[in-house]
């Protein structure tokens, strides 16, 4: 019962902090305005993830020991949050952001040796430890899942939803596995993201901003590599990605969806998930709750896997990866749905045209 107290104080640090936070984003001007992309329509502060980072670190440090792995984790987290903050004020080129993610990367992968080391093999025999490829393949999960939560960010609560229901059942799943002291960190996180929601669900408040989505996009990847992936199970390597399955996903979908119209990978555009259920009727705070209703059926999803023999979890992976496919084609995430809409309607306006 040792993971109670941190869980309390951690969600009541945040609450107690995040009306402060907006004070301040208000009065140094650091908002958000609204433009053709975005949802919102009147200037909101901006920098509401201070308050989740200060609600996470103070618990950390007030309740759990600091092994190498965690001061690690905290120095890179730093730099994540100053490139936040940086970028919520001033809109840093992205080039930079990317450099300050490497760093914060680097910094646990050679301080803290948080690294992928090894891959389960499928087919149950011993695991294949990666060499020099443990590097670049620990560089992008945490910098590409960096990005990913910042995607995500698009919906008043989006982010921090999915990000608490991730961060908890990542708690869960390493508690499960013995893990034990990844799994608190990983249940503070989800409660200092959770707590954030009093003030950022829809009609929001507050916005996370950079500060907030990267820093819980950085601490998800670190703490997944800490956690899930050494464990000694065939399904290991699938479990993070399952967790973390709505922000993967719907990055890796962007950039099919964008080679598949042939618009540049980097191009923005109003076709992510969240646009998506918007463009299909449902209001923001319902296309909200679908989302954190996909996020817990992953969620839910990789907590069973975890439990399953060998084969039973390869064949729960198959289904719940053709469930997500056979999703997001409906709702029109992968393909070039626009595109056939803009053409249904200048049909239909051509059919009105010659009546």
């Amino acid at each position: 019962m040792n993971w109670i107290l941190p869980l309390l104080m951690a969600f009541g640090i945040t609450l107690v902090l995040t009306p402060g936070v907006r004070h301040l984003a208000m009065k140094a001007g650091v908002v958000d305005r609204p433009n053709q992309r975005k949802v919102h329509k009147t200037p909101m502060p901006l920098m509401g993830g201070l308050a989740i980072f200060i609600g996470f670190w103070i618990t950390v440090l007030l309740t759990q020991p600091l092994s190498r792995e965690i001061i690690a984790f905290g120095l890179g987290s730093l730099l994540i949050l100053v490139s936040g903050i940086w970028d919520d004020s001033r809109n840093i080129r992205p080039v930079v952001k990317l450099a300050f993610q490497l760093a914060a990367a680097l910094v646990v992968i050679f301080y803290g040796g948080i690294r992928i080391t090894f891959v389960t093999s499928l087919f149950g025999t011993n695991p294949a430890y990666l060499g020099w490829l443990a590097l670049p393949l620990t560089l992008g999960w945490i910098v590409g899942l960096t990005n990913a939560v910042n995607l995500v960010d698009g919906l008043d609560g989006l982010a921090a939803g999915v990000s608490g229901i991730a961060a908890l059942s990542i708690g869960v799943i390493a508690w499960m596995e013995g893990f034990a002291s990844v799994g608190v960190l990983a249940l503070i996180l989800g409660a200092s993201s959770l707590a954030f929601l009093k003030y950022n669900f829809n009609p929001a408040k507050i916005f996370m901003g950079d500060t907030g989505a990267l820093f819980l996009g950085y601490s998800l990847s670190v703490l997944s590599i800490m956690g899930l992936t050494k464990m000694a199970t065939t399904v290991s390597i699938f479990l993070p990605i399952i967790v973390l399955g709505v922000p993967i996903f719907d990055t890796l979908l962007a950039i099919v969806r964008r080679l598949i119209n042939k618009t540049p990978i980097f191009t923005a555009d109003k076709d992510h998930l969240h646009h998506r259920l918007l463009a299909m009727g449902l209001s923001h705070k319902n296309a909200v709750l679908v989302v954190y209703g996909v996020c817990i059926f992953l969620s839910l999803s990789a907590i069973g896997i975890a439990l399953m023999p060998t084969g039973q979890a390869m064949m729960a992976i198959v289904l719940v990866t053709l469930a997500v496919l056979y999703g997001a084609d409906k709702i029109g995430v992968i393909g070039s749905r626009v595109q056939a809409e803009k053409a249904e309607s200048q049909e239909a306006q051509a059919a009105e045209g010659h009546r």
